[in-house]
Parts: C-alpha cells; structure tokens; sequence
C-alpha cells in the first residue's frame, strides 16, 4: 500500500461547502492510469487531479479524471491545483502542463493568501453537432434561442440558449437520454443579459449528472455569446451556476479578439480549500 496525501478544494466559490469540490493528489508519480481511474471513481467528485512532474516549461503537469473518464484539460480542477499548490510558495503564476497544453494561471493575493486566480484556457475551436433534435428532446425544449453550437477546448461543451432564466432553473432534462448522445458532450444550457448570466451543466456521458461550475464551459460561452452579438470582445462575463443542487458558484469569463481572430480566453475565480487526507493506494 502507499499512502498519497490528497487536498480537497471547492472552486468557483469563497465559501466551504459551495462551489465545485475537487481532490488533488499532490504527488502522483507512478500511479498507473487505472489507477487513477479508480480512485476517481471512488471519490466520486467532478474531477480528481493527480500532480506529476513536468516534461515541458511548466511548474507541474496534471492528468485529470472524472468518475467515469480522462478529459484533457477542464477548468476547475486545474484552477484548484494551483490554489492548492501555491499555498506552499509566494509564487504569482502558476503554469500547469494538460494533455491540452500549458494552462498558466496568474493568481492574486491579500495578506499573502490566494484569494483569486485566472486561468489562459486553450482557445476552442468550433464542431459540428449532430443531434440537435434528439437534444431539444431530452431536454424537453422546443428550440434554442441562438443556434446550438459544440466547442472544443479538451472536452466537447454543447450550447443551449434559453430565453430566460427561469427557464434555466426549471430544467429537467432526462439524463438518460443525454448521455445516449455520446461519452463526450457537456451540455451547458444558459440566459441572461448584459454582464451577467446563469448556466447549468449536464455531463451523464461523462458520469457528471449535474455539474456545480463548469470552468473549461466558460470560455467557450463568452465566446459563443461574443459572436452572436450578445457581449463585447473584451468584457469580463460573470456566470453564476450550480444554485440547483445547492453549490452556487461564481465563474468570470473574458475572450479578447474579434470574431476572426480570437487571441486570449481567460476564466477565473475563488477557491477555498476545505480537507486533507491520505489514500492507500496500490
């Protein structure tokens, strides 16, 4: 058996108990991706992070699993190492190595403790997606209030427009039918207006009913919203999500460019880190 000690850290949130929680094995050399893979599954989070050394200039790589799979790169997890692993040094950015590329991440302290980080995503790209009818229908929609779009930047994150959000919370999609859509969809439903917008994640497929804050989802939202004319290039988006299944969480996104030619993606937020532990691994 090996003991590796691992932190719990909620994210997207300054409060314990709220936000989206991640587990972070500070040292994962060789652990075995099975491995990996079943202790994720076993802690049953979001995402369960495993810090490794890096091959590339970077301060630390991660690999970063689900319950039910590996994602090349997802937005709280990565943003809740870097909490975790500044704790332990004065550092002012933070560069982790993803199967996706480096992600660095440039935090912000008061009195000496980290109290906001963001992080520079990888900038999506578009996709086709196949299956908007069967997609309305698990949700129990009729259409969408800006055409459905699917964009990459790791995972796969599909977009729902609704006309408000009332009509966010009131959602209740059926799981089953979603995940029937394919292991590697999330499915971001979204409304609001000006600065501010709520947004829920369903990922069934990737063994996530309902995620509480979707950060590698942010991005590729203001995005989307940037090039349907609803915000500017430029302006810092909130997102507020999870309120449904009591983890409210807070998400600031901002795409800097123009429609042909995005240059810089950035997401950022709070993380409070609530436990440690040991797992005994072999």
């Amino acid at each position: 058996m090996s003991p590796r000690a691992y932190t719990v850290v909620d994210v997207f949130t300054d409060s314990p108990l709220q936000g989206n929680p991640a587990a972070i094995f500070t040292d994962g050399s060789g652990l075995e991706a099975e491995l990996m893979q079943r202790t994720a599954r076993e802690l049953n989070l979001s995402e369960t992070v495993f810090v490794l050394p890096p091959r590339e200039e970077a301060d630390a790589a991660v690999r970063i699993f689900t319950p039910g799979s590996e994602l090349p790169f997802a937005g709280h997890p990565v943003l809740g190492t870097a909490f975790v692993l500044a704790a332990k040094s004065d550092a002012e950015l933070i560069t982790l190595e993803t199967k996706a590329g480096p992600v660095p991440i440039r935090l912000r302290r008061e009195s000496g403790q980290v109290v906001y980080g963001e992080m520079e995503q990888p900038i999506p790209t578009r996709e086709s997606f196949p299956h908007e009818h069967e997609l309305l229908a698990a949700l129990g929609l009729d259409n969408s209030e800006l055409p459905i779009a699917a964009y990459r930047n790791g995972p796969v994150h599909v977009y729902v427009a609704l006309p408000d959000e009332a009509a966010v919370a009131g959602l209740r999609p059926d799981l089953g039918r979603l995940s029937d859509l394919g292991p590697g969809f999330g499915i971001n439903c979204f409304a609001g207006a000006g600065r501010r917008f709520k947004t829920r994640n369903f990922s069934p497929g990737l063994g996530i009913a309902e995620d509480p804050a979707t950060g590698s989802a942010a991005g590729p939202l203001a995005l989307h919203l940037a090039r349907h004319g609803r915000v500017a290039y430029g302006e810092q988006l909130e997102i507020r999500q999870g309120e449904e299944i009591g983890r409210p969480s807070r998400l600031y996104a901002q795409v800097e460019g123009s429609d042909g030619n995005v240059t810089r993606i950035a997401v950022g937020g709070s993380a409070a880190i609530v436990a440690h532990g040991e797992y005994r691994l072999q």
